[in-house]
């Protein structure tokens, strides 16, 4: 069949702050992926998870903001949920890790921000934490704040996000449709050098495989050369890291956290961790040596929720060959969300007038008429 030919795009950038409606790569017809999507095609399709964003936009250089994702309704410091954290690149300031290696749980709402704001993220947690209902003793609070460096787009040394804006996050955490694109801690991020931010996805495994959910929600703040369901466009549009041999074109950072409803406990959740790096790789992403990127992974099935007060942990586990479909349904999900975190996102001006266009909308109906037409061999004049 004959390839499929891109014509150039004429982009019109229109600097406006308000909230865009949204598309998503499905939205056009781009399907990455075999495994059914859940019903939102998010995180929240994993039972009990919320996710809440607060958005701070202000003058030309404040373009930043948090998002929180919340695991299950309950005390989550009195019913921890187990967990594990794979580090792709270490340059980054994830805050929590240790304690989560050590003891296998996180204890409190995964919140996600920029990189000078951490400390403001931890300072909400500690508060949230101590003001549950059930913690009126305890004196250690494990807080879990992921980062990327929004400096490019939002004036960082401003430190204008507040612990009152991480608590408006968490207290804004829905159920249903996520926003995503240019929102909360992907307001101001930047990603193969087109405007990034936040992505979510999901992925229901049959039941004949246990029909649990794989949810992904993504920070994309990275470069290299991207990829969109295996069409390599930031190569065809000349767009990508190093094009014009600059060192640290490719440096940045990714945030994704995974969660399941599938039974498992640290051990398996770090090795479904690790499949979510392979969905950062077919996103053309190259975890530089200056690229924060971690993955965060959970367990919400209610039988395996951690009990303190109970003298033994007595968790229900899958087979090691079960867990399998879980690797796929990650793999997958964190391809689509981190594509769809582009997608989303709407073109910015911000930080010293610096202008980061969106990703060509054109670009994404090509590609869907392209594999509409069963074509494999797509190309992409700029």
């Amino acid at each position: 069949m004959k390839n499929f030919l891109f014509l150039p795009v004429l982009c019109l950038i229109v600097f406006n702050n308000q909230l865009y409606s949204q598309n998503t790569l499905r939205d056009y017809g781009v399907k990455i992926g075999v495994m059914k999507t859940g019903k939102n095609n998010a995180i929240t399709d994993v039972p009990g998870v919320k996710v809440g964003h607060k958005t701070l936009i202000s003058g030309e250089d404040i373009r930043t903001g948090v998002t929180a994702i919340v695991p299950h309704e309950g005390n989550l410091f009195r019913k921890k949920v187990p967990a594990a954290i794979f580090v792709g690149n270490g340059f980054g300031k994830l805050a929590g890790y240790t304690q989560v290696k050590e003891l296998g749980n996180i204890e409190t709402p995964v919140i996600l921000t920029n990189t000078m704001s951490v400390a403001a993220a931890l300072d909400a947690l500690i508060t949230y934490t101590l003001a549950q209902e059930g913690n009126g003793t305890i004196g250690s609070v494990n807080g879990i704040v992921g980062e990327t460096n929004d400096g490019g787009l939002n004036d960082i040394r401003a430190r204008v996000v507040k612990p009152a804006d991480v608590l408006e996050a968490i207290a804004n955490a829905k159920s249903g449709i996520v926003e995503q694109g240019g929102v909360g801690a992907g307001t101001g991020t930047i990603c193969f050098g087109f405007k990034g931010g936040i992505g979510t996805s999901s992925r229901v495994l049959p039941k004949s495989l246990g029909g649990y959910t794989v949810g992904v929600l993504v920070q994309t703040n990275y470069g290299g050369v991207l990829e969109v369901a295996g069409v390599p466009v930031g190569q065809m549009l000349n767009n990508y890291s190093y094009r014009n041999n600059i060192m640290q074109d490719a440096d940045g950072s990714c945030m994704i956290v995974v969660i399941t409803d599938a039974p498992l406990t640290s051990r398996n959740l770090e090795r479904v961790a690790k499949r979510a790096f392979m969905g950062l790789a077919k996103s053309g992403g190259i975890a530089s040596n200056g690229s924060g990127d971690y993955i965060i992974a959970m367990s919400v099935a209610k039988e395996n929720l951690l009990d303190e007060s109970s003298e033994f942990y007595l968790p229900k586990e899958l087979q090691n060959d079960a867990v399998s479909p879980v690797f796929m349904a990650t793999i997958e999900a964190t391809e689509e969300a981190l594509i769809n975190s582009l997608v989303a996102a709407k073109t910015m001006k911000g930080y010293k007038g610096k202008v980061v266009e969106e990703l060509p909308e054109e670009i994404i109906k090509r590609i869907a008429a392209g594999m509409n037409l069963g074509n494999h061999s797509v190309q992409i004049v700029p």
